[in-house]
């Protein structure tokens, strides 16, 4: 497989498969995430799966931040704070709660087998295009400030500060959490990640991301149908048109998602962990599961990211905004939280 993609689009493009293939392969393998540990914090207070997302998004703004600042060839994940970006990572928040799964998340749980996944994974499409479409309008409504932290420090001064967020955040849940806060095969999977995550720069010559490659596959969807992009000022945009031209083989973030299933469904292949059957729900569940798929696709386009675009790269690339996302987003994961433990026992009690 990745020898026919090299052969028809290039070596690049096959390492970028390859690449997705990993992470997928890696989250899945040592059960790394971010909605999951999130919810444990919240529900358990056990803070070793946060801990181990901030030294993963530590070690990741180390390798990441002076690559881009050494070639002027490579992209930060930079993107501005505004009130819909804000609002738009708390709903995120809460939506991934509720399908217990983020953008990574639902791609590797659709790749196991996983109901939910699978039924939120088209709608989360769906909505990142939709997201799209309402971009420009967002943008014009409230402002919108870009702050990247490399350029007003320098990079040892943006990773000092970045170091000293991630820090005061660890030593916050260790605070407030109870149980270990070491994790062997949570903390081995923050190494990889951010490894992988530092060769995804230097390959795509951007950091990793998800929801645009989600947004393009339903964008080429109604494109088949008959819709015009030129009515569209995301879509019109010359980078964007050319994305809806070409095959999604030669799109970065489509490469990695793919990947992202594929090393997923190979990992639970390993192991024998498909999570195919969903027992014991009422069906209504099941449209909650399709609205909160929509709601995660249009609220990661405003929020300019998910919790690997936004959160994670966003921090990792020293953008003020991924801190942003980091608060608003553990918001309306608590309130996420809350809101599934009921529903998913009125949808329980209900079937019974």
């Amino acid at each position: 497989m990745l020898g026919a993609l090299a052969v028809s689009a290039g070596v690049r493009f096959a390492l970028l498969l390859g690449l997705g293939l990993l992470i997928g392969y890696s989250l899945e393998r040592f059960g790394f995430g971010f909605a999951g540990p999130w919810r444990r914090m919240i529900l358990k207070r056990e803070p070793d799966g946060l801990i181990a997302q901030l030294v993963a998004i530590g070690l990741a703004s180390v390798l990441i931040q002076p690559l881009i600042a050494s070639s002027d060839g490579l992209l930060g994940a930079i993107a501005p704070v505004s009130l819909t970006m804000i609002m738009g990572a708390a709903v995120f928040g809460f939506a991934m709660q509720i399908v217990l799964g983020c953008g990574s998340g639902t791609l590797v749980n659709a790749g196991t087998g996983n109901l939910v996944a699978m039924m939120t994974l088209p709608l989360f499409c769906v909505g990142s295009f939709v997201g799209s479409l309402l971009v420009p309008a967002a943008i014009a409504s409230t402002p919108h400030l870009p702050v990247s932290l490399p350029e007003i420090f320098g990079v040892p001064g943006a990773l000092a500060v970045t170091g000293a967020g991630l820090i005061g955040v660890g030593v916050l849940a260790a605070w407030r959490g109870q149980g270990t806060l070491w994790n062997r095969r949570l903390l081995t999977a923050a190494v990889i990640l951010a490894a992988l995550a530092g060769l995804h720069v230097l390959v795509a010559g951007q950091p990793w991301g998800v929801v645009y490659g989600l947004g393009l596959w339903a964008a080429k969807g109604a494109v088949w149908l008959g819709w015009n992009p030129e009515l569209s000022a995301f879509w019109s945009h010359p980078i964007n048109a050319a994305a809806l031209s070409q095959s999604i083989l030669t799109d970065t973030t489509s490469l990695t998602s793919l990947g992202l299933v594929g090393g997923a469904a190979l990992a639970a292949w390993r192991v024998s962990t498909s999570q195919a059957l969903v027992p014991g729900l009422a069906p209504w569940i099941f449209v909650i599961v399709a609205v909160a798929g929509f709601m995660l696709g249009v609220s990661s386009r405003l929020a300019f990211g998910c919790n690997v675009g936004g959160l994670f790269s966003g921090i990792a690339s020293g953008s003020l905004h991924g801190w942003a996302w980091l608060v608003a987003g553990f918001i309306g994961s608590v309130y996420g939280v809350q809101a599934r433990e009921w529903l998913w026992k009125q949808a329980s009690v209900v079937h019974a």
